[in-house]
């Protein structure tokens, strides 16, 4: 399996060198990621918004190793989100936020992380919308989780993310089903060990229905983070068997994979919801893409090939 071995690139300051050097990277990463600065952003915002479509806004960039980056983190989304309020998009713009690089894996970085994402979810609620926390690897979930249930006593609407390849996330999805959460269900795009998380994509995929399954049937707002057609069909018949209405849940998709079926989604009636990332650190997010589809990979080595 492929996804494994570009993780481990992901991790790779001389991978990250060869593939930023590559002429033909910087075409194909405006696939995945839009735009570098809040300007470029912008219009791509309004683009989607007009064609009915709702989005999650994610600043790039995770390799923080200085408080002082991860405040500059902080005010890079407080900079997003004051330059979203003319728009008045409310809800249908919201932010994803990885705790990693509000400085959660510094020293006394529970609390720095705390402190750093406080000021963008308050922000994020002064122009009517809210703030979802990205799941990273394992080692940072309890740490995320806790920052979550802090949050959400000012803030409920407070969204996170689980990872269904995780033994963990079955009793995680319960327990956050009764909260009246907003739950985002992945797959999972980090490198897990073996002693933590399903391995095979058919195990991983049967979690999956059952993660959703305990969503769709709790209180919660159940986010459906997938491309997989045969999912987002499960997910389409859990909803109805739940007896939710088309504003009870959504489904969510990356930017640049799939674009035809998020129009689809959205001129059918339901909520669709597109990550988009932007900023200048893309080499972590632009790696977990390739890995998490064969495709994606595919796309890019005929994009060099093309271009060599």
């Amino acid at each position: 399996m492929l996804g494994p071995v570009i993780l481990a690139a992901s991790r790779s300051d001389r991978m990250r060198r060869l593939v930023s050097a590559a002429p033909v990277t910087k075409q194909v990463v405006n696939r995945f990621i839009p735009g570098e600065t809040v300007g470029a952003i912008l219009p791509v915002i309004e683009d989607l918004a007009g064609n009915g479509l709702e989005l999650t806004m994610d600043v790039v960039g995770e390799d923080i190793t200085t408080p002082a980056q991860a405040g500059a983190a902080r005010e890079a989304y407080l900079e997003l989100i004051d330059r979203l309020k003319p728009l008045e998009l409310g809800p249908r713009a919201e932010m994803s936020v990885k705790l990693s690089m509000f400085g959660q894996a510094l020293d006394g970085g529970h609390e720095l992380a705390l402190e750093n994402v406080r000021p963008v979810v308050e922000a994020a609620a002064d122009i009517g919308t809210t703030v979802t926390l990205d799941a990273e690897d394992h080692t940072t979930l309890d740490s995320m989780f806790a920052i979550h249930e802090e949050l959400r006593k000012d803030f409920p609407q407070t969204g996170c993310v689980i990872q269904a390849y995780l033994f963990r996330t079955e009793a995680d999805a319960r327990r956050l089903a009764a909260s009246g959460s907003r739950v985002r269900l992945v797959k999972g795009a980090y490198k897990e060990p073996a002693e933590v998380a399903y391995q095979d994509r058919h195990e991983i995929d049967k979690a999956y229905v059952r993660i959703l399954r305990t969503l769709m049937t709790g209180d919660g707002y159940p986010m459906i983070g997938s491309h997989d057609p045969r999912l987002i069909a499960v997910a389409q018949d859990l909803a109805r068997s739940a007896g939710r209405t088309l504003d009870e849940y959504e489904f969510q998709m990356l930017y640049g994979i799939r674009s035809d079926e998020h129009l689809r989604l959205a001129a059918e009636g339901h909520r669709m919801r597109v990550y988009t990332a932007y900023g200048t650190d893309w080499y972590g997010y632009f790696m977990r893409r390739l890995a998490e589809k064969p495709a994606n990979l595919r796309f890019f080595l005929r994009s060099m090939v093309s271009k060599g």
